[in-house]
Order: structure tokens, then sequence, then C-alpha cells
């Protein structure tokens, strides 16, 4: 009996028609002729709470529940989590579905309504949107089922303290696979037509046929083998494509409930497989007041696996990003030249200027991007009407400092140092095109 009244709990219907009860027994005390009505539906209202114990708790059946969870999550986006359940019981039987999702979602009043007839099995589907990488744990499903009379409700919990790890959007990988390989990709920016002529890389030595450079005959080979020989040279394929993030205190800024750096980690996974789908080399590191989560540049089956898993460990530490050190470690270990993507954040010329002679120093040996962030809560702030004196100075001052980041842009540009400013949200695009523009205009 203990065991029944632990997972029992009493439904509304139950309360309602008690207070009802009681205001029957209260009336019956002015109106004597009352009382013997009143007791005889207090009877059978503790009949009926009998017969709902014996049909939740004492008849064959119950309900069999199971939360279906994919591997990993994907930061930052819609991620389905399913829910089966099946109704052992032989009635029709109303199921209020709890689950404990994980105290980041903050979602204290999650809870599903449906009802199951006798033997039937559903299949329900909530989403989830993570906006912090790491390990996420799930607490109990708790399904509440109810017989058809409803004053009570029996507690069935399944699937208790259930673990998923949050990766960089692994969903937003997919979806720009699909786009840069399909005809869709011209919505979304260039696509990339090698051009036939010389990068210097030699490919193989053949016999001179008309047509052929005259400019690339091999005197000794020719010589050597007593007939016109010339150089043969193919396009460059495979070039170092560096994502480069900036994890100091600058990009912990929130835009969407996703940090700065989510948005890098995630435009990161996003070019990194598209650089590898283009034949090219990719790699990834990270700097603040050091040089981490380093990843060389390749080709490799694994290297999206190794990217990926260096991505999910890669957090803000909160230091002023000292860029002299990236100089010294790019010119110390990178020699052969290479596209570096740079995720970083400007608010004003001053920091600019402060960084702007070690980014000149990478530019002149590597085909530097710098990107960083439009602040859209200011550009909203910006755009609304003024309605009094007040207002109209913030509004000047929310303006100055958008009129900043494009002197940012020209100085960097007067450098001959690309830039893309965009909107968070927009970075993973924006930096996929500009990747394509480049190789499109044979820069690297």
């Amino acid at each position: 009996m203990k065991k029944i009244f632990r997972h029992t709990y009493l439904q509304k219907r139950f309360f309602i028609v008690l207070t009802i009860l009681i205001l029957g027994f209260l009336c019956a005390f002015i109106f004597q002729n009352l009382l013997s009505t009143v007791q005889i539906l207090f009877y059978i209202f503790l009949l009926l709470v009998l017969v709902d114990v014996v049909l939740l708790f004492l008849s064959k059946g119950g309900i069999d529940g199971i939360r279906q969870l994919p591997d990993k999550l994907s930061n930052g986006d819609n991620n389905t989590i399913q829910v089966q359940l099946t109704n052992r019981y032989l009635f029709k039987t109303q199921v209020n579905l709890i689950d404990e999702v994980p105290f980041q979602f903050q979602k204290r009043d999650f809870e599903l309504k449906s009802s199951l007839q006798p033997g039937e099995e559903k299949l329900y589907s909530y989403t989830l949107r993570p906006t912090e990488r790491g390990m996420y744990s799930f607490g109990s499903l708790n399904a509440f089922a109810i017989s058809p009379i409803g004053l009570l409700a029996k507690r069935y919990r399944f699937n208790t303290a259930q673990e998923v790890p949050v990766y960089p959007s692994f969903l937003q990988l997919r979806k720009y696979d699909l786009i840069a390989f399909t005809n869709r990709l011209f919505e979304y920016g260039l696509k990339k037509i090698r051009k036939i002529g010389h990068t210097m890389e030699f490919e193989q030595i053949k016999e001179y046929v008309q047509g052929d450079d005259i400019r690339n005959i091999n005197w000794k080979a020719t010589a050597k083998r007593n007939q016109l020989m010339v150089n043969q040279y193919q396009d460059k394929k495979s070039q170092p494509i560096y994502s480069i993030i900036d994890k100091g205190r600058v990009m912990k800024m929130p835009f969407e409930e996703l940090s700065l750096l989510d948005y890098a980690v995630n435009a990161t996974l996003v070019i990194s497989n598209i650089a590898i789908k283009k034949n090219d080399k990719a790699g990834m590191f990270s700097f603040s007041n050091k040089i981490e989560n380093r990843v060389v540049a390749e080709r490799r089956s694994s290297q999206m696996s190794l990217i990926l898993e260096t991505l999910y460990n890669l957090e803000t530490n909160f230091v002023e990003s000292d860029f002299s050190r990236l100089y010294v470690d790019i010119k110390r270990n990178l020699n052969q030249r290479s596209l570096f993507l740079l995720y970083t954040n400007f608010e004003t010329m001053d920091a600019l200027n402060r960084q702007l002679h070690y980014l000149q120093a990478i530019a002149k040996q590597h085909l530097l991007v710098v990107i960083f962030f439009e602040n859209t809560e200011l550009l909203e702030f910006a755009s609304k009407k003024a309605e009094n004196t007040h207002q109209i100075f913030e509004q000047t001052i929310a303006e100055k400092f958008l009129f900043e980041k494009k002197l940012i842009v020209n100085e960097l540009r007067k450098f001959g140092i690309q830039t893309i400013l965009t909107k968070p949200e927009d970075l993973t695009i924006n930096t996929i095109n500009k990747y394509l523009e480049i190789k499109a205009r044979g820069l690297l």
C-alpha cells in the first residue's frame, strides 16, 4: 500500500470533486435534508477512487517508455529528441509526459499530453537548441498515466541519468556541404572554375608535341634524349587553409545566446570541410596569450574528425589576445604561403592600431583574411526613431561605433588585408563566399 501511495498523484478533477463535497457538507448544516444526498455522493466518490486505484495499480499492464537521444547534439541548431510510449493497459489512457531536460536549457514547464488506446505505441518528438558546447545530462523521463475516471495518476520513470555531448554545429556542416557541391551554390556565392595556366608546380617531363609552350623546353632532357622534351606543370590543388580563432575575452560577447567564439567555431568546422572537398588542406589553431589547439593542415580522411574534436574542447580564457605571439608562431612554424582566416573582433580603431603592425607582417608572407563582427544590437538600436534628447545622444554614440567598424575595414584594405565584416548569424556563409572568391580569382 505504501508503494501505491508513493507513486500516486492526485489530479485536478479529484480536488474539484472533493471541494464540491466539502461545500455540500457545509450546506447540510443549514439544509438538513441535503445530508443524506451528500453522504451518498461522498461514498460514490470513495468508490470511484478505489476503482481508479485498482485500474492503475492492481490491474495488469502499465506504460512503457524510452527516450531516444542522438549520439551528439549540434550547437546552435534545433535538435530533435524522440520519446516512445506504449500503453500496456486494457483501457484508454491519458498520459502526461514530463522530461527532465538538462539544466542548461532552463525549461521548468516542459510537458507533453496525449492519449493512448489499449496496446497503442506512439512516437513523440520535441526540439532543443543548445547554445554551449559540452556534456549535457538528462534526468528522468516521467510519464503520468491517467485512467478514464481521471481522479488519480500513476507515475512511471524511465531513462534516468542519460548524457549526450554537444558538438560544434555538424548540422550546419551538412547543410553547407550540400550547398557547395550542387547548383544551389550560385544562390550563396561563387563557384570555383579552375583556370588553365602555370602555377610553377612541376608535374612531369614529356615529349614535345605541337602546341606545347616552347618556353617550357627542358634543354638538359632534350640533349640527353636527343629529342625535344618539355616540362609540364599543373595547377596547385592542395593549398593550406588555416582557421585562426581568437579565444580572448573579446570573443565572449553573446548574440542570440551564442558567443562570438561559438559562431567562429561553427564556421571553422564548415569551411574546413569545404576546403578539403575542394582539394585543399584544412587546419586550425587558436590563440590568446599563447598558441593552442593546433591542427596541422592536411587532406587525410581523419582530418575532419580531428578538427571536430579540437573545436569541441575550445573555450574562451578571458585574457587579452597577444597578436605578437601569433605573428612569431606563424613566422617560425608556417613557411609555406597559406590562406589564414582570422576570427577576431575589433570594436574601435584604437584596438586595431595596437595590432595592425602584426597583421601587416603576417600579410606580407601569407594571404590574410581578418573576420570580425557587426554589433547587431547597436544596429537595431541606431535604426529606431529617437523620441527625446537623451535617445538622440545615445543613438549618436551608437552610430559612431558603427562607423568605426567601417573605418577598420578601410584601414585593413589599405594595407592589402582582406576583410569580412559580418553579422554573427551570417558568418558561415560570408566566410564560404570569401574563400570561393579567393579561389576563383587565383589570389592564393
